[in-house]
C-alpha cells in the first residue's frame, strides 16, 4: 500500500469512457485523504423550445402558402376567401406560437448555466424560428388581402 503525504501528488483522473460525454472539467484534492473530486463538465444541450420554434415558424409559412393557393384558385368561385381565411387563421396561430415561443426559448437559453444548472444552445434557431413566425403570418394576411382583391373583382 502506498501512502501519501498530505502535500503528495494530485490524485489521477479517471479515462473517460469511449463515447467521451464525461470530461473533467476540475479535480478538487479532500483535504486530509488521498482522494480527490472529481467535477464533469456537461456538454450543452439544444433548446426544445428553439427547436419547436423553427418547427412552427415553418410550418406557419408553409400554410400560408396555402392560403394563397386557395384564394387565387378559388376567388372566381367565391370560395376562395372563406378557404383562405380558415387557413390564414391557422397560419397566424402558429407564426404567433413560434414568436412566443422563440422569445421564451432566447430566455431560457440566456438564463442557463448559472448555478450548475444544463447549459443551452441554440439561440440561431430561436431567432430563425421567430423570423419564420412572422414571415408566415405577414404572408398569411398578404394573402387574404389579394384573395379578396381577386374574389372583388
Amino acid at each position: 500500500m502506498t501512502y501519501y503525504p498530505s502535500g503528495g501528488p494530485t490524485p489521477a483522473v479517471p479515462p473517460p469512457p469511449h463515447d467521451g460525454a464525461w470530461t473533467p472539467g476540475r479535480v478538487d484534492r479532500v483535504a486530509g485523504t488521498d482522494y480527490g473530486l472529481v467535477q464533469l463538465q456537461v456538454v450543452p444541450a439544444m433548446s426544445g423550445q428553439a427547436t419547436g420554434s423553427l418547427i412552427a415558424g415553418i410550418a406557419s409559412i408553409l400554410v400560408s402558402l396555402l392560403v394563397l393557393c386557395f384564394g387565387a384558385v378559388g376567388a372566381e368561385d367565391g370560395w376562395g376567401v372563406l378557404a383562405a381565411g380558415a387557413f390564414a387563421l391557422l397560419s397566424g396561430l402558429l407564426g404567433v406560437g413560434a414568436i412566443v415561443t422563440g422569445v421564451l426559448a432566447m430566455r431560457q437559453i440566456r438564463s442557463s448555466g448559472q448555478g450548475g444548472r444544463l447549459r443551452f444552445k441554440g439561440r440561431g434557431v430561436a431567432v430563425a424560428g421567430c423570423s419564420c413566425g412572422a414571415v408566415g403570418a405577414g404572408i398569411a394576411v398578404l394573402s387574404v388581402a389579394v384573395s379578396a382583391l381577386l374574389g372583388a373583382s
